[in-house]
């Protein structure tokens, strides 16, 4: 299982992040998942100094650019620099800022070209009764993937992340089967837009009102590879928590 924490703007100074990070660290010695964590820039890179611990490092967004004169930028070099093997690219509250999805295809580029695992979030707003939140998630991925080769196609991680999922409880989220359906439309998909077999190993991850009560079972009934966590990622009880009701 891949666990991806996405700290957002959650965690504002370096005490808290070195004590969250210290718990990441004990629970990579402990699990079979691998850990990732998704600090704001500037605690990245203070975290991720002669960083030797079985923990991973993302990126929360990237620039569309190669650099120069863009105030506020950070680019994939950036990151790569200081010690990011990973970045989220596409998240919804991103989308919402302005990223469309030629920045979220220029944006997967970058991260690849600069040794970045990609992970690129898909979602609908609402689920509608015809199936028409089906061809938006489609139409979000192959967007996505457009410009890019086959071969760097089969580098990205997908994050299923239903905007209306997001912020529940555990009983008002997303249900195994659904997810499981939805996991199983999502490697169809990708089986059209990636070479031969080299869809079967395309990561599938979700993210949306994961808690430690429901954890277990989205990941028994929906061939999910792993979680993209939010806030639930800075509890220093409730991550421990969800980490270990995988194993």
């Amino acid at each position: 299982m891949l666990i991806v924490a996405n700290w957002k703007a959650y965690v504002e100074d370096i005490a808290k992040a070195k004590k969250l990070f210290a718990v990441s660290k004990r629970l990579a010695n402990t699990t079979r998942s691998t850990l990732v964590i998704a600090p704001p820039a500037p605690l990245l890179g203070a975290l991720a100094v002669n960083n030797k611990s079985k923990v991973a490092f993302s990126a929360q967004d990237i620039s569309a650019t190669t650099g120069g004169a863009l105030t506020g930028e950070v680019t994939a070099q950036a990151y790569a620099t200081v010690g990011a093997t990973y970045a989220i690219v596409g998240h919804s509250e991103c989308r919402a800022a302005g990223d469309t999805d030629t920045i979220i295809a220029e944006k997967l580029s970058r991260a690849l070209a600069h040794d970045l695992t990609p992970i690129l979030c898909v979602g609908e707003h609402e689920r509608d009764g015809e199936g028409r939140y089906l061809s938006f998630v489609r139409e979000e991925i192959t967007a996505a993937l457009s410009i890019l080769t086959p071969k760097e196609r089969a580098r990205v991680i997908v994050a299923y992340e239903p905007l209306w999922a997001i912020g529940k409880t555990a009983a008002n989220a997303i249900g195994p089967n659904d997810l499981a359906e939805m996991v199983l439309y999502i490697r169809k998909v990708l089986a059209e837009l990636l070479p031969g077999k080299s869809s079967s190993r395309s990561l599938v991850l979700y993210g949306g009102s994961v808690e430690p009560t429901n954890i277990r079972d989205l990941a028994a009934s929906s061939s999910i590879d792993g979680f993209l966590i939010g806030h639930a990622s800075v509890d220093p009880v409730t991550f421990p928590l969800l980490v270990k009701n995988l194993a």
